[in-house]
């Protein structure tokens, strides 16, 4: 029995070390296009950790369990899942998204090898810097890239979020940029005619999104944001509602906890890459600001009104971001078209999650933003942190 446990318990080592390492994963899509990630394997504690890895980005992933001959992996933050068996040396298996109404699941394979994109010759050209980009043929995207010989990244910024951290290639005159974080999941392709112009862009995205694009060189370009700006309708100056929080207790505007205080109402839901980074950047802040007259309310609008499901997912944000402020389910779903007179009818219309509304000591909502730039942004995340800090910091010092 000592020696059979011994041998278990090497083959176990065996294969558990076999694993460390960085991995190359394909998503495969019905349509030949795999996107495409790196994560590094590791052992912490005893336990298998995955860090994804996305640029500068690196997601780690704690809860990987084995039964028999199966992983499961779940990401951290969405309702998303690995699944998969180790045969001759690599990861077979399917990723699965939970939607609204359904899931969706893609081929999931991973092969031993630190090389995001096979790169063939040269970069053609250096595409670094600011460009306009249309997606099937709209004005409304801004890409910004960083390029060192063949190495690529950078992300687009549109008016309803940016893409986050991705990473890739110029090689030859092909770019090719992917990312994954478990919610968002992308591959861009696109041919780079000369120094000013990317022209064939073809986006995919998740099972089957498939959408044109192409790109002027513009280091003036703007993102017009417009069409999701919020406003505060005629004669309505103060919020009032109350919602459950996670443990089921009511909480209100009105209560004495938000009296006096500058409250920052952050408009999210579990299922928003962007209100992931969001989320992260106001839990520090309020970790470290609450003792000033601070106080944050997040609404959560999820993807169905199950409201067991709905807190599960909610309680992913809470844990995995230290969040100490209160997070409330509306109840709304976000693609209920009345989901903004439901919950918040003293403003116009949420066009886009996260957004947030800032009110004064006096209850009085004083800042609509509709414009969160993430840290996939570099810059411009520096330049949003700043000006809510500002703008926080302006609003304490009034009576």
């Amino acid at each position: 029995m000592r020696l059979s446990g011994l041998i278990i318990g090497l083959l176990s080592f065996i294969i558990t070390h076999a694993q460390q390492g960085t991995w190359r994963a394909e998503l495969q899509r019905k349509d030949s296009n795999a996107i495409v990630f790196n994560f590094d394997w590791k052992t912490e504690n005893g336990k298998a950790v995955w860090y994804i890895k996305n640029g500068t980005e690196k997601l780690r992933v704690s809860n990987i369990t084995k039964h028999g001959d199966s992983f499961f992996v779940q990401m951290p933050v969405f309702e998303s899942q690995f699944r998969f068996a180790i045969i001759a040396g690599k990861l077979n298996g399917v990723w699965i998204k939970r939607g609204a109404t359904k899931s969706q699941s893609l081929v999931f394979i991973a092969t031993k090898n630190t090389e995001r994109f096979i790169v063939s010759a040269n970069a053609y050209k250096n595409i670094s810097g600011r460009w306009a980009v249309s997606f099937n043929g709209a004005n409304a995207s801004v890409g910004e890239f960083i390029q060192k010989g063949n190495k690529l990244s950078g992300t687009f910024l549109n008016a309803d979020g940016d893409y986050r951290f991705l990473e890739g290639v110029v090689t030859n005159d092909t770019l090719l940029l992917s990312g994954f974080d478990g919610g968002h999941c992308f591959l861009f392709k696109a041919i780079i005619k000369n120094d000013t112009t990317i022209i064939n862009g073809q986006f995919y995205s998740a099972a089957t999104s498939k959408i044109n694009w192409t790109a002027i060189k513009n280091e003036t370009a703007k993102v017009p944001v417009d069409n999701v700006a919020m406003f505060v309708k005629p004669g309505q100056d103060k919020l009032d509602f109350t919602f459950m929080d996670l443990a089921q207790k009511p909480v209100s505007i009105n209560d004495a906890r938000f009296k006096n205080k500058v409250v920052i109402i952050q408009l999210m839901g579990s299922w928003c890459p962007n209100c992931m980074d969001e989320t992260a950047f106001l839990s520090d802040y309020y970790n470290h600001n609450k003792q000033r007259g601070i106080e944050i309310i997040a609404l959560a609008y999820e993807y169905t009104t199950d409201l067991e499901r709905s807190k599960k997912s909610l309680q992913k944000f809470q844990q995995n971001f230290n969040v100490q402020y209160p997070i409330l389910n509306t109840g709304v779903t976000v693609s209920d078209s009345l989901r903004t007179q439901k919950t918040l009818p003293q403003i116009t219309d949420i066009k886009s999650f996260p957004s947030s509304i800032i009110i004064d000591k006096k209850g009085k909502i004083r800042k609509l933003d509709t414009n969160f730039n993430g840290p996939g942004t570099g810059v411009h995340y520096v330049a949003y942190k700043k000006e809510f800090e500002e703008t926080i910091n302006q609003l304490l010092k009034e009576n």
